[in-house]
């Protein structure tokens, strides 16, 4: 198994999930609260790789209908622990990026720090993300910038992993992007993503045919 196999796979993540707390909090990601109103009211929302549950939680709490996956079953443990303390539903499933069904269209496809891919297979895991938008649905990425790996303050370390704009307009050709943002800022999300960060956020809409 190569580092970069390892990196992505249920075993690495079911260990950087493992013990008691929480890895990365369980308050929402900035970028998600700063923009859910391009969100319709009660969306049918897909969060991807949603780790143990901070924004599916919230996301079902302002009233949408969302289903989240993670490949590690100790992070999907935490998540529908957390939603039910929270009182709210999410539907969650065990699942790796390449084993879900993307032929499910969704109102919202959101992906927040989901970087752990290879370019190859990120190439193809944007591709699928881009078939479970809905037509005139509303895809939502947010991630790190190349030079992140100098901070190291999250992430994988590997600039090869990180988000351009060329990369985001290229993969979502023919998408209406309704934001685009570089730039850094100060998080605080539990021990996983802590300090200066170099920050992308990529917000667009699928056209309707």
């Amino acid at each position: 198994m190569t580092a970069e196999t390892r990196m992505w796979g249920a075993d690495f993540w079911d260990s950087r999930y493992a013990g008691a707390g929480f890895r990365f909090g369980t308050d929402p990601s900035e970028f998600l609260t700063r923009n859910a109103h391009h969100l319709g009211e009660a969306s049918n929302v897909l969060c991807v790789a949603d780790g143990e549950g901070r924004n599916s939680v919230w996301l079902a709490g302002q009233g949408h209908r969302v289903t989240a996956f993670d490949a590690s079953g100790v992070a999907m443990t935490k998540a529908r622990g957390l939603a039910r303390e929270a009182g709210v539903t999410v539907a969650y499933r065990h699942s790796g990026i390449e084993d879900w069904d993307w032929s499910r269209p969704y109102d919202a496809v959101i992906a927040i720090f989901v970087q752990f891919a290879p370019p190859a297979l990120r190439d193809r895991f944007f591709g699928w993300m881009a078939q479970a938008v809905a037509p005139g649905g509303l895809l939502m990425l947010h991630g790190y910038a190349p030079r992140q790996v100098a901070y190291g303050t999250g992430g994988p370390g590997r600039q090869e992993h990180m988000y351009t704009e060329t990369m985001l307009r290229d993969a979502f050709a023919g998408f209406d992007v309704r934001r685009f943002a570089d730039y850094d800022a100060e998080l605080h999300e539990g021990s996983g993503h802590s300090g200066q960060s170099a920050l992308v956020d990529f917000i667009a809409r699928k056209p309707v045919d």
